[in-house]
């Protein structure tokens, strides 16, 4: 029966893939519309993909290089597992062939969809939505398949040696964990590059053009305007499609990594654990097809219609996980059934929620929004310190969630038995498995977003007309609504996982202390134990664990600064871009009077590239932020200190960026609830204000916020590749 259940993922990964092709050519069949909206489209078109082929030349160097580190430690000094080096170019190449995938979609889905919009709403709607489910099938496809492969590949040809059968599972899911790797950092370059870029030009387009010169957003005279679109993909479609596909392979491998612990005494019994989670995937992935074939709607919906089209398909892609969840753990014959199958579900729950209180926070249909366009009325400084006030107001209920979502996964998942710790964290891992299992349909609303903005932005610079512009604003609500609710959940989903991944970070450290000859640990008091039965509160024990340890308290605080440090750094490197944007927008304005008058066009290709070689420029030091600092704690302050870490990285980069993704998202939807028409609408002395207050939220929201989502995973995956190094060669 576990081989029956196992093969439900890689069957699932292989009907994503057919899947995202079938709506990808179903896609191309539509109609492009005008000579001057496919010329719109081509220019989008060639620069997100000059920007991605630019900063996957960098990748490259980077990976490379890194590679041959990790060959070195492996094969050289033997601290690290011989798989290392292929599993983590493999990660980080599917990573990236996933957001190329979806950028080349969404790039041509955008005229596509602006074409279908001269005629019905939901033609529009449906072309959006399928061209993002690409995206989010790629993501679940080629992830899911990886991890099907590589443990297939790993049951094949690592031996048990003198381990034990049920060692040597332990060991298998430890390996396939290195994959995560490659995914994380170029899901970091992924995250931080299309952020800087699309935030760069934003706010050159939004400062010059709607505040100093006064002209309509995505008006064809801005010369940062194809900047801002190209923007839109790389930022919310490559970078979000990257980030969740970290994300969830993370989620999947650590799941099954903490069922192979918890379950050793029994091998049968241990494989069902590590099956559970891979196959609970494989039928989220099924559920999330059927989903995207329920979402549409009628000519004239109105945004709650709109909303009501997609929450029919996300939600009850949702609530059937939950049953089809519970069959996969009965048809496994999974002890405690029902407990593992609550700590699903609290996950599912966790991810709704954090999904709704970000909607609360961020939409201009509820008070908080409201509140801040309030302030508008005094000005820019008002506006931001409300802003400021409901971001930091904001981390409250996400934080409560994953903190109940945590401790009801863990309980559930132990029969609520405190000391049952390895089956609690079982439960933990499965949790964040829960959480993204329909991630293909997820994902898709999340991609879909940027679709819907460019084909507004299309049908603004071609001068369609006003019934035209009336339903791209429709789809273009939605879409905000969605990037909204996304980043929520993104970002609630990367702390159920990172802690699942610092769970599985002390099965790895097990591993390197027997491959080093350390079969016994002292426990203090003349006491020891097996270091191969050891739990992990002997663990905890045996490296002082303990939070009156200098050194946990030290990597403690080194965590939270570590996650300061970084947003900084990609807030700034942002500032400096958009600077340069600004500069060169206001010289086209000046050299040529004839752009504001209508008379040329700008050269938006020169925009285009000072957005990537801003990009390419600022993105590096900031991932390898993620890289270097869990390697020099562990090499100084030992395992106790990276523990400490990873705890303080965990605990300050969810809080901080719940707060800079919500502050961040409410100033922007205040300007749009000004612009509406309230508070004096487009051009007034609070719409001048939110404009600023949406500039300031630019960085927050789509380059320092989404990234501290995977700084937070990377520096756990990090760890537990150096586990060797640091267990080897710590100076404590």
């Amino acid at each position: 029966m576990n081989q029956f259940v196992f093969w439900i993922a890689p069957i699932a990964a292989i009907a994503a893939l057919v899947y995202a092709w079938r709506f990808y050519k179903e896609m191309l069949q539509h109609d492009q519309g005008t000579a001057l909206m496919q010329e719109i489209g081509g220019h989008v078109s060639r620069g997100a993909m000059a920007y991605l082929w630019q900063q996957y030349k960098i990748m490259a160097l980077v990976f490379a290089v890194l590679a041959a580190i990790f060959a070195v430690l492996a094969y050289q000094f033997h601290v690290q597992s011989t798989w290392l080096p292929v599993t983590f170019l493999c990660g980080g190449f599917f990573s990236a062939l996933a957001g190329y995938f979806g950028m080349q979609t969404a790039t041509q889905a955008s005229t596509r969809t602006a074409s279908a919009a001269q005629t019905s709403l939901p033609d529009a709607l449906r072309i959006a939505f399928r061209s993002g489910a690409v995206m989010g099938l790629v993501v679940v496809g080629l992830g899911l398949g990886n991890i099907a492969f590589w443990f297939i590949l790993a049951n094949l040809l690592i031996p048990a040696g003198d381990l034990g059968e049920t060692h040597r599972m332990v060991l298998i899911t430890t390996t396939i964990l290195t994959f995560g790797m490659g995914a994380s950092l170029q899901a970091m370059f992924a995250r931080v590059g299309g952020g800087i870029f699309t935030k760069a030009a934003d706010v050159g387009a939004d400062l010059v053009g709607k505040v100093e010169s006064g002209i309509p957003e995505d008006d064809p005279r801005n010369p940062a305007v194809i900047a801002d679109n190209v923007g839109d993909n790389v930022g919310d479609v490559a970078g979000m499609g990257a980030d969740l596909f970290e994300s969830y392979v993370g989620s999947i491998l650590a799941a099954s990594a903490l069922g192979a612990a918890a379950y050793m005494i029994d091998p049968a019994l241990q494989m069902k654990a590590i099956v559970a989670p891979i196959a609970i995937a494989g039928l989220g992935i099924m559920l999330s097809i059927w989903g995207v074939y329920l979402v549409k709607t009628e000519e004239g919906a109105n945004q709650k219609q709109l909303l009501d089209a997609l929450g029919r398909g996300i939600n009850s892609s949702a609530a059937l996980i939950v049953v089809a969840s519970l069959l996969c753990l009965w048809l496994l014959g999974m002890p405690n059934m029902w407990g593992i199958w609550g700590a699903v579900v609290s996950g599912l729950v966790a991810g709704v929620i954090i999904g709704r209180s970000t909607e609360y926070y961020t939409s201009p249909s509820y008070s908080p929004t409201r509140q801040i366009a309030e302030q508008s009325e005094g000005g820019a400084a008002t506006l931001i310190i409300a802003g400021i006030g409901v971001g930091m107001l904001s981390t409250a209920i996400p934080v409560l969630t994953v903190g109940v979502s945590t401790m009801l996964a863990y309980l559930f998942a132990s029969g609520f038995d405190a000391g049952q710790m390895n089956q609690g964290l079982y439960g933990v891992g499965i949790a964040a498995v829960g959480m993204l299992s329909t991630l293909g349909i997820t994902l898709a609303s999340d991609a879909y977003g940027p679709i819907a903005d460019n084909a507004g932005g299309n049908a603004e610079m071609s001068g369609l007309g006003p019934e035209v512009r009336e339903r791209t604003d429709a789809l273009d609500a939605l879409g905000n609504t969605t990037a909204a609710t996304g980043k929520g959940f993104a970002i609630g989903s990367a702390a159920l996982t990172a802690l699942a991944l610092i769970a599985s970070y002390v099965e790895v450290i097990r591993m390197e202390l027997i491959k080093v000859g350390i079969t016994t640990l002292e426990l203090g008091h003349g006491a020891t134990i097996p270091t191969d039965t050891a739990t992990l509160t002997d663990f905890m024990t045996y490296y002082s664990v303990n939070l009156l340890n200098p050194t946990v308290l030290v990597g403690v605080m080194i965590g939270a600064m570590v996650a300061f440090a970084f947003s900084g750094m990609t807030v700034q490197a942002v500032g400096r871009a958009a600077l340069l944007m600004v500069e060169e927008v206001r010289r086209q304005f000046r050299e040529d009077p004839g752009i504001l008058k209508g008379t040329s066009q700008p050269d938006y290709e020169r925009c285009v590239a000072i957005s990537t070689l801003g990009a390419q420029r600022e993105m590096v030091i900031p991932a390898l932020i993620a890289v270097i600092a869990p390697v020099l704690t562990g090499l100084i302050l030992g395992v106790a200190g990276v523990i400490g870490l990873l705890v303080g990285g965990l605990s300050s980069g969810f809080v901080l960026a719940v707060f800079l993704a919500n502050s961040g998202g409410a100033w922007d939807n205040a300007k749009k609830y000004i612009e509406a028409g309230n508070h004096g609408g487009k051009n007034s002395r609070a719409h001048r204000a939110a404009v600023i207050g949406d500039t300031v939220g630019d960085p927050f929201k789509d380059t320092s916020g989404p990234s501290l989502n995977i700084l937070i995973k990377l520096m756990s995956i990090v760890a537990i590749i150096m586990a060797g190094v640091t267990v080897t060669y710590s100076l404590l």
